[in-house]
Formats: C-alpha cells, structure tokens, sequence
C-alpha cells in the first residue's frame, strides 16, 4: 500500500517531513499525534518506514465503502465509549506492543475543530507505563486544509508538514504501600501527558489550549 500510494502522495501534495530519524527502526514504540483530519491517519504512516497500527472506530468497518481500505492498511476496529471499551482498545493496543511493532494513536482522542492542540488523554501514557515503550510526539499542520472534517474528498496541491520530536520515555514511580503507588502513578500520567501535549503542540506549531477536544467522531485514544 505505501509503494503504491507514496508517489501519489507526494506528487499531489508537497509533503514536508522532518525528524523522522527519531522513530526507531526496530521496537515497539507509540506515535502519538494532533488529529485534525480524517487524512491524519493516511499522511503519518506515509511518512515512516515501518508499518504503523491505528485503533479505527468500528463504524468504519460496517460498510464495504471503507473497510477494504482499512483491512488493507491493517487497521484495528475499536467500538468506542467508555469503560470496558476503552479497557478493550488499549487491550488490543498493548498486544500490538507486545509484538514489537509501532501503534499510532492520537491522545486528543478525537479531530480537533479549531486548529488547536487540546488537553491529551492518558490512554497513551498508560501504554507507554505498563509497556514500558518510547512515545514519538508527532505534530502535524495542513491536513486539516487537505480535508476539513466533514469533506469527504481530499483537495490536492495543499502544503503537509509532518515533524516528528525525539523519543519520550515514562519510568513507573517507586512507592511505599499499593495506595501511594497508585497515587504516584495518576500523577505521574498526567505530567507526562501535559508534557506530550505541550511537545505536540510545539512540533505542530499550534497554540495548546488546556481542554478537552469536543468529541467529531473519529478515531479512539
């Protein structure tokens, strides 16, 4: 699939790529970046080497319109919501780390409308906790021209920079009793989170604005 599509992409979109060299060429590892459009998820895996595996919402496997595409490109599908599934979906993303390979998510946990980078879920700092894996923070500018949420087509002849930053590790706190640790370690997913997100946002060139992003329907963290 990226034989076939990187020259397109490149020909009808003047993709800029910079600090790919930070995203390891073995290993498991989280590429965690700002979600803007749906396109995101086309353009990051374009531009890295190995094979990165995406959480779908499961809506777009229900009809054939998308789920060749997405069956194609090896993606996972994930019924949103909260509790059990979002316990299922960082089952599932856990055994891809297992694996060795590399998980794309977007902490954001949904497109943001208003060219911002928002407050981050800790979805990926607990991956990166319990696995014991690298983020690669990614910031991404002008897909959101490529295909505003809601066009179904792709405008070409738009300008797509892709910055990816060196790796970011989260070691577990040490501490006494299991309710301090448990203490330690929300502690510890938030900073590291805020952190990630304030990185992303400086990679993307984008303002970080403290909030979480109104839900536009799109891909789980």
């Amino acid at each position: 699939m990226k034989v076939l599509l990187y020259p397109i992409f490149r020909l009808l979109w003047r993709v800029r790529i910079e600090g790919r060299h930070n995203v390891p060429t073995r290993g498991a590892a989280v590429v965690a970046a700002n979600h803007q459009s749906f396109c995101d998820s086309l353009f990051i895996p374009l531009a890295v080497r190995r094979r990165v595996t995406y959480l779908a919402k499961a809506e777009y496997f229900d009809t054939w319109k998308t789920r060749w595409f997405f069956r194609a490109v090896g993606q996972i599908p994930i019924r949103r919501g909260g509790g059990d599934a979002s316990e299922r979906s960082l089952a599932t993303a856990r055994e891809v780390l297992r694996r060795g390979r590399v998980v794309g998510l977007y902490p954001e946990g949904t497109r943001s409308e208003d060219r911002s980078v928002h407050r981050g879920r800790t979805g990926v700092a607990r991956l990166a906790l319990e696995c014991g894996v690298p983020v690669i923070p990614v910031g991404v500018d002008g897909t959101d021209l490529v295909q505003p949420i809601g066009l179904r087509r792709l405008r070409p002849f738009k300008r797509v920079t892709i910055r990816f930053g060196p790796p970011m590790l989260l070691g577990r706190p040490a501490a006494g009793d299991e309710g301090d640790r448990r203490a330690l370690d929300a502690t510890a997913l938030r900073d590291f989170t805020n952190s990630l997100m304030h990185e992303i946002a400086r990679l993307a060139d984008r303002e970080y604005v403290d909030e979480l992003a109104s839900r536009a329907g799109t891909v789980t963290d």
